[in-house]
């Protein structure tokens, strides 16, 4: 879809591959995308964090992210065939851009201080590495 307003970046979804990018236990409240470089016909090196894809969210209790790393980590959990991030149109039903990630695995998670003197949202932060991408 193309849209003659810059799009905002608050509206987005994102699919873990599992169908379920809609519901409330995919709710991230922030993706940072990776930095795409040209190279010699290869994507940085999986150590390389600029290559990762991170997604953070608000902890609602939820495992499933601790669940997907901890198989992986153990070597149990296959890559995922793929992982999509759909940035919304205005409807918020109209994908503008969809980056498409493949064979995505978990290489690290991480989740915010605690501070008893504050009063935030605990994040979770996993983040992904792949094989390869596609934007459509």
């Amino acid at each position: 879809m193309t849209t003659l307003r810059p799009v905002l970046n608050s509206n987005f979804l994102v699919d873990l591959g599992d169908g379920k990018a809609r519901q409330e236990s995919h709710g991230f409240s922030e993706v940072l995308l990776p930095e795409f470089r040209q190279g010699a016909g290869a994507l940085p090196p999986p150590a390389d964090p600029v290559s990762h894809l991170i997604l953070k969210r608000g902890v609602r209790g939820s495992l499933d992210l601790y669940t997907w790393w901890d198989q992986a980590r153990h070597g149990l959990a296959p890559p995922r065939p793929k992982v999509t991030v759909q940035l919304l149109g205005a409807d918020r039903r109209t994908a503008v851009l969809t980056w498409t990630f493949h064979q995505v695995q978990p290489v690290s998670l991480s989740y915010s201080p605690l501070r008893a003197q504050e009063n935030e949202v605990v994040i979770e932060t996993l983040a992904l590495a792949f094989d390869r991408f596609e934007l459509s």
